[in-house]
């Protein structure tokens, strides 16, 4: 079953990353298009600064560019066409590889917050494995189940996570005072005490992004 999954990327040499962190208030999101090359390096993308001139000077400095086209600029904001260099970091390669998409890429603090329509978990977890091994930071905040109700949400975790929280919860990990210890849950579940905590850590991390952070954020705006 397909679903679909909002994630919050960051690492210093991510698309555009340098220029987010020099530019106070720079909002930038992709265009959407329909190249799916995975080896693709070029996009187009929509960038509202009120000062171009400021702007361009940092995208001529910015390590992820390696190339810029203006296509049009008006009332603050322009559409660009941007080609990385060979060290930027980007996921588009390995969500095309597992037969998604990114259904929509916008700035979200010194990061990137993206949707992205999947055809399995099984295809988000090849996403978070790659991100893990090339030091990119990725946060699941929701997962969604594409089926005909359209209302089943996971809250960001993965089943591993989900399952170690549910375990510790029914085990009385969560009690005060507590009726086992991490190491006995992490025994029964399989794990050392270090993978155990990781895991309950990395689940609640994703539990409160999705319903105190995530709403609370909303609220503000």
């Amino acid at each position: 079953m397909s679903i679909t999954a909002k994630v919050h990327i960051e690492h210093d040499r991510l698309a555009l990353a340098p220029t987010l962190r020099a530019l106070d208030g720079v909002q930038i999101r992709v265009i959407m298009q329909t190249n799916t090359d995975p080896g693709a390096t070029v996009f187009p993308f929509f960038i509202e600064y009120d000062d171009p001139e400021e702007l361009h000077r940092m995208l001529d400095e910015d390590p992820t560019v390696e190339s810029y086209e203006l296509v049009d600029r008006t009332d603050g904001a322009g559409i660009y066409y941007l080609e990385h260099t060979p060290e930027t970091k980007l996921i588009s390669s390995v969500v095309t590889e597992v037969n998604g998409f990114l259904v929509h890429t916008e700035t979200k603090g010194n990061g990137w917050l993206v949707r992205l329509l999947l055809p399995d978990k099984a295809a988000l977890n090849t996403i978070w494995e790659y991100a893990n091994e090339n030091d990119i930071s990725l946060d699941i905040i929701e997962i969604y189940s594409n089926d005909d109700a359209g209302t089943e949400t996971s809250y960001g975790l993965t089943d591993e996570q989900e399952a170690a929280l549910a375990t510790a919860y029914e085990r009385g990990y969560f009690g005060e005072p507590r009726d086992i210890s991490l190491s006995e849950v992490a025994r029964e579940m399989g794990l050392s005490s270090t993978a155990m905590s990781g895991r309950l850590r990395r689940g609640m991390r994703n539990l409160v992004a999705a319903t105190i952070v995530e709403r609370e954020t909303e609220d503000e705006e």
